[in-house]
């Protein structure tokens, strides 16, 4: 019966995990000042956790694809609360590099404003937009591998991708 019961417990942690590598349960977003201000301010990250499990977030990497482009590993000790939050703050890492979409948006003078695992709509961000014509979000994707645990189940990772997030705000 102690058998059947790990089994049982085994077999709904892999299909948990099997459902989360589509779209995870952990939705996170960095932030930092540094983008478009050109000063030496660090990361914010800020994490949430959908599930009724207290979660431990310990990396984050971008998976650059580009030629000359590594990976940039981001590693952490955040305890995340069941259906809650948590965030910390890093010393300023560059996430933009190796992207040929973020070089060609950055050229273009759009300011970065948040890079997530979520689409960001002008309403999450409390904006109230009267005119369309002279507001744009722009948007970059870029794979990440994200690793996490819980009292449950040891440390998974999901290949998830993130969204870079650009404003510009046009006059005319």
């Amino acid at each position: 019966m102690q058998k059947l019961l790990t089994f049982l417990i085994l077999a709904s942690s892999c299909l948990t995990a099997a459902e989360l590598a589509e779209e995870t349960e952990l939705k996170f977003a960095f932030y930092s000042s540094a983008w478009g201000e050109n000063t030496d301010d660090g990361l914010r990250l800020v994490a949430y956790n959908q599930t009724r499990n207290q979660i431990q977030l310990t990396s984050i990497s971008f998976l650059k694809t580009g030629e000359e482009s590594e990976p940039v590993n981001i590693n952490f000790n955040l305890t995340v609360p069941a259906l809650g939050y948590a965030d910390v703050d890093l010393p300023y890492i560059d996430l933009l590099l190796g992207n040929e979409c973020i070089d060609r948006t950055m050229a273009e003078n759009w300011k970065l404003v948040e890079v997530s695992n979520y689409t960001l709509n002008p309403s999450v961000r409390n904006l109230i937009i009267e005119d369309t014509d002279s507001f744009r979000i722009y948007q970059c994707v870029e794979n990440v591998l994200t690793t996490w645990s819980s009292a449950y189940y040891r440390a998974r990772e999901y290949e998830e991708w993130v969204l870079f997030h650009f404003e510009n705000r046009r006059e005319y």
